[in-house]
């Protein structure tokens, strides 16, 4: 199996000087070396939903502050303008294009909570302004931008966590580390899960753009499409011009905290099974899926998606079940149990982040996010490591295209564990790149 070493060195080799075109803005970069004491000036871009947990841990943050807010929505502002001033007791300043905010010396790092298809397209546009980056997962829309942002980040320097953020909680840290002190023997499986009762998104139908939107300006690297009305602000995630399905949406969360304690990066083997199979609307993806991911020592991953049905038996909404010799360790962002080979209960850590989400909650905002931003922070004004770094975190991310992809083929791919690329299978490599708007196609210069 290739390590991360090598797969991140083949992936950034592989991708400098990729892409030909990027909108035309000031290519600033700027020395802002921050000292313990001094003031990061944040950006956030896209500030419906999950953005206002952002905001919450940067304003809890000493010397942070939100400095702009950016959407392409007047209305979604409005509101949010409203949100600011009631729970942080300001309004930051407002810009509907993010690429007059990159060209702010001022500001020092971005948080980004746009639609999937924005992702990786805005990260690197930002590093080359200069800017660290919070960028939420998954960290790109397809694998060519997986490779592409990570060999953004090892050109440009800036420092990038992924949100993801149970790699920050107490006691996912204390599991890994019992883990690997062997207190369930060598780990061998790894079970990740998620639960929904999603509606339908129904069949849209074409209607004018509401004169509150830039609809340009939100499709932005994605092609062109007429604007129809089952779509804007939430259902992007289900159609794959712009979202990449449940895996990708919620999936990232667990199969990476499985990754994390079974110790392993990319896979030989994706197997993939699954359908839409609940409602006859417009959902692209499928809506229950079974993968497995397998590695090199008789280790495997598996990701049980299901998007709208709630799961029976009842357990958790979401969750990771890690599998080794001499018992099982279940884990969520709040709590760590470890049982021995009968199923007897032999550790309990608990820890209910104030605020912590529901599987159902979009917004997803807790006190985990504090401490994810915090460690961001640490990052940028101590280089201190960070828990969730995009050179493994799109490990992660990567993964989970591998589970659309095989999905997609019908069969089980077979994968180079060095590049992550799919192997004598040239229909599910169709997959590997999106196509671009004209100008919008992200490249490292």
């Amino acid at each position: 199996m290739g390590t991360r070493r090598n797969f991140i060195k083949n992936t950034v080799a592989g991708s400098i000087g990729l892409g030909v075109s990027t909108p035309a803005f000031s290519n600033i970069f700027h020395s802002n070396i921050l000292g313990a004491n001094d003031h990061i000036n944040c950006a956030v871009f896209g500030v419906r939903s999950r953005a206002k947990a952002h905001i919450i841990a940067i304003n809890a943050i000493e010397n942070a502050k939100v400095l702009y807010n950016c959407d392409v929505d007047d209305t979604i502002v409005e509101e949010h303008n409203k949100w600011c001033e009631e729970n942080i007791g300001y309004i930051p300043k407002v810009e509907k294009d993010f690429r007059k905010i990159l060209e702010d010396k001022d500001v020092d790092a971005v948080f980004i909570a746009t639609p999937e298809h924005w992702h990786a397209p805005m990260a690197i546009m930002a590093m080359q302004a200069g800017k660290h980056v919070y960028i939420e997962k998954p960290c790109s829309h397809n694998p060519y931008e997986n490779d592409l942002l990570m060999a953004a980040q090892k050109k440009y320097g800036k420092k990038v966590q992924m949100g993801n953020q149970q790699r920050s909680a107490r006691t996912s840290i204390m599991a890994i580390e019992d883990i690997r002190n062997g207190i369930i023997g060598e780990v061998y499986k790894g079970e990740a899960y998620y639960s929904n009762k999603r509606t339908s998104i129904g069949n849209g139908k074409k209607i004018d753009v509401p004169k509150t939107l830039d609809w340009d300006l939100w499709q932005g690297p994605a092609p062109r499409e007429e604007y129809r009305d089952n779509v804007h602000p939430y259902n992007w995630h289900w159609f794959r011009t712009w979202g990449t399905g449940e895996i990708h949406n919620n999936g990232t969360h667990e199969i990476d905290i499985c990754r994390w304690a079974l110790g392993v990066d990319i896979p030989e083997r994706v197997t993939s099974f699954g359908g839409k199979y609940t409602f006859d609307d417009d959902w692209e993806f499928v809506d229950n899926q079974q993968v497995t991911f397998t590695y090199p020592g008789e280790k495997f991953i598996t990701w049980t998606g299901h998007s709208r049905i709630i799961m029976k038996p009842e357990r958790p909404g979401r969750g990771a079940t890690i599998y080794g010799t001499k018992g099982t360790i279940q884990l969520d962002r709040g709590f760590y149990k470890l049982f021995d080979l009968e199923g007897n209960p032999l550790k309990f850590e608990f820890e209910r982040y104030k605020g912590a989400a529901s599987s159902t909650d979009t917004m997803g905002m807790s006190g985990l996010d504090v401490d994810h931003v915090r460690n961001f922070f640490d990052g940028i004004r101590y280089d201190k490591s960070l828990r969730s770094d995009i050179q493994d975190a799109a490990i992660s991310t990567m993964i989970c295209h591998l589970g659309n992809m095989a999905q997609d083929a019908g069969e089980t791919l077979v994968i180079d564990p060095k590049t992550a690329r799919v192997l004598n299978n040239d229909k599910a490599m169709e997959s590997w790149k999106r196509s671009y708007e004209n100008g919008w196609e992200p490249s490292i210069y």
